[in-house]
């Protein structure tokens, strides 16, 4: 997943500990050989590998982790596309600096990307895609979904009271240190990281943020976002910051990244549309911010600097 994963827990003694902790990253080391597009004998990579000449036979929860994310690119618009990633190195992202792609080399991204160009059989749980080309890349959700799985692993083991975090920028809570609401997570301001933007006391539920400073380059007096948008193959402009706080770390994960995609207005139907879900979001550009709330019932400073 390219990220570092903490896990703070509660437990009887020093010992249990190690033990709980143990359990929990073998299952991330689990999730990350089934997902990694950079390990050639990860699941996704024989998919990826297959795909496009046969229908591929995949295990179950594979399958309906994909089929998830093909729903969320459905239901944003295609704001939310696994297939994003020939956009992604053709402007530079991919173990690379950033750089401009020429009109050549974007036309020949964007013929391979869709998340309507992969289907599913689900009643014989294989992957095909219709278009030469494809790749799936679940890094928009992975780190989420090994969030949410080590967390079933702890709790499958009694543990009321841990906080997983992935990143610095997705965070998983069961619930809450002794006599308090929650664990205390910043939201960072994006104009100066030594000030808070808001303040969340995460309980059960899990919060991510896609962000225009995470990862960017600058080329002739422009700067750049990593965020893709799938639908015009160009770098996302006009959203500095989207946090997302949802029930479980995969909405919060996809849903941070879609809203910071489809912008305020339309991203506001999604973070509605889903059960418990939230945002905060910063919009606008350098020197002009502008924060908006959607179902956020946390203080935030509204000035947004």
């Amino acid at each position: 997943m390219g990220t570092t994963v903490e896990i703070y827990l509660y437990a009887s003694s020093g010992e249990r500990a190690a033990e709980l902790l143990e359990a929990a990253f073998a299952e991330i080391e689990r999730v990350e050989a089934a997902l990694s597009a950079y390990r050639p004998t990860s699941e996704i990579s024989r998919i990826n590998a297959t795909a496009a000449r046969a229908p591929v036979v995949t295990d179950p929860e594979v399958f309906g982790l994909i089929a998830l994310a093909l729903d969320y690119g459905r239901r944003s618009d295609g704001a939310f596309d696994i297939t994003v990633g020939p956009l992604v190195k053709a402007w530079g992202f991919f173990r690379a600096d950033g750089c401009h792609p020429s009109p050549a080399e974007l036309s020949e991204a964007r013929a391979k990307i869709g998340w309507q160009r992969v289907a599913l059989d689900h009643a014989e749980r294989t992957i095909r895609f219709l278009t030469p080309g494809i790749e799936l890349d679940l890094g928009g959700i992975g780190k989420g979904f090994a969030l949410d799985r080590a967390a079933h692993i702890l709790r499958r083991h009694g543990v009321t009271t841990a906080l997983l975090g992935a990143g610095r920028s997705s965070y998983l809570a069961i619930g809450a240190p002794s006599g308090t609401e929650g664990w205390a997570i910043t939201v960072p301001d994006p104009s100066d990281s030594a000030r808070a933007l808001s303040e969340v006391q995460l309980r059960d539920r899990s919060l991510s943020t896609s962000g225009a400073d995470q990862k960017y380059f600058d080329l002739d007096g422009r700067r750049y976002s990593h965020v893709i948008d799938p639908r015009t193959g160009q770098p996302t402009t006009g959203m500095i910051q989207v946090t997302v706080t949802a029930l479980t770390a995969i909405d919060s994960d996809a849903l941070s990244t879609a809203v910071f995609v489809l912008g305020p207005e339309r991203g506001a139907d999604l973070i509605e549309d889903t059960a418990g879900a939230t945002a905060l979001l910063v919009a606008g550009y350098e020197g002009e911010h502008r924060v908006v709330a959607i179902e956020w019932s946390e203080a935030f400073d509204p000035r947004g600097r």
